[in-house]
């Protein structure tokens, strides 16, 4: 059972059609994939992982081990099911940044991540129309189907995952499937943690040097009406070296609304039974905050609900 790597550079070639059949395999069987030659620069994913990682030493790794020590985490007998064991802060870049309210960064920091996020968009928004490709929807489709009145939301969580002295009993990141669309990660490359559900299996994301780990969301899931989903992952801690892991989320506008592409539904007529829920993405945000680490399917059927007054699916 290999993991998905995709070479994007080969879509530029002979090998076009074999890569966007990768990717729709990895979509259909994995839900996550990892990508190398995805054009982002090296030199400027090791300037953020540099600048990250000296963040962490100098400005949060103290106050993580105050917490620790406060919550006596240090010395739990048995398993923590409330809390990570991460130290994280959140980055809005879209549909207005707050990069320069964020505390403690060196303003090369800010520039560097903003310079990342630019580019991780683009590639967010290229993915989105190759999944379209895939999926035989127009170009487009996806991002638009994410839009809202104010285009998508796009952010970043960066988290440190530092050594853990019982990682059996306390989890880096419990196990959940991410709310939004697509999320695009940039890993540590030496400590690894991240694991993905699969075949009732956990199965490790490799580690691997200037990658960019893709998985997709709850809102892909709806929007494929089940061809492709989102899938259950968390982040073991570990008792060496600290983990950094900066996730972008691509997500929809928080007024878009969010269904079936009618014209999958259309190709899947002979099945009308399980149709996915219509909803304004806030609505799922706010049922998400409290149910994050419970499985996904009460969630939507939440939303099937009360989706009545949306109105029903239109259908091409």
């Amino acid at each position: 059972m290999e993991f998905p790597l995709i070479n994007l550079e080969k879509l530029n070639g002979e090998a076009r059609k074999d890569t966007l059949e990768q990717i729709k395999d990895a979509c259909e069987n994995w839900g996550f994939f990892e990508l190398i030659n995805h054009g982002i620069p090296h030199d400027l994913m090791d300037t953020l992982e540099s600048l990250t990682k000296e963040h962490y030493r100098k400005c949060m790794e103290h106050r993580f081990k105050d917490l620790v020590a406060s919550r006596g985490l240090d010395a739990v007998q048995t398993e923590v099911k409330d809390m990570d064991w991460e130290s994280t802060y959140h980055v809005r870049h879209l549909p207005e940044s707050n990069i320069s309210e964020i505390p403690d960064l060196t303003d090369e920091h800010r520039k560097v991540m903003k310079e990342f996020a630019l580019r991780l968009e683009k590639l967010a928004e290229e993915l989105l129309d190759l999944l379209c490709e895939n999926l035989g929807l127009e170009k487009g489709y996806l991002k638009k189907a994410f839009y809202g009145s104010r285009g998508p939301t796009f952010g970043t969580k960066v988290a440190n995952y530092p050594p853990c002295p019982k990682p059996e009993l306390v989890k880096g990141l419990r196990a959940h499937t991410d709310a939004g669309g697509i999320i695009l990660l940039f890993q540590d490359d030496k400590v690894s943690g991240l694991q993905l559900l699969k075949d009732g299996q956990w199965v490790d994301v490799p580690p691997m040097r200037h990658s960019i780990v893709v998985n997709l969301g709850d809102q892909l899931e709806v929007i494929t009406n089940g061809l492709y989903k989102s899938v259950e992952h968390r982040v073991i801690a570990q008792a060496d070296g600290t983990r950094m892991s900066i996730a972008s989320f691509y997500n929809p506008g928080s007024d878009a609304v969010i269904y079936p592409a009618p014209a999958l539904l259309e190709r899947e007529a002979e099945d009308k039974s399980h149709v996915y829920p219509k909803f304004v993405f806030e609505d799922y945000m706010k049922l998400y905050a409290g149910l994050k680490f419970h499985a996904k399917e009460p969630r939507f059927e939440a939303l099937k609900a009360s989706s009545v007054n949306l109105g029903p699916i239109a259908t091409v």
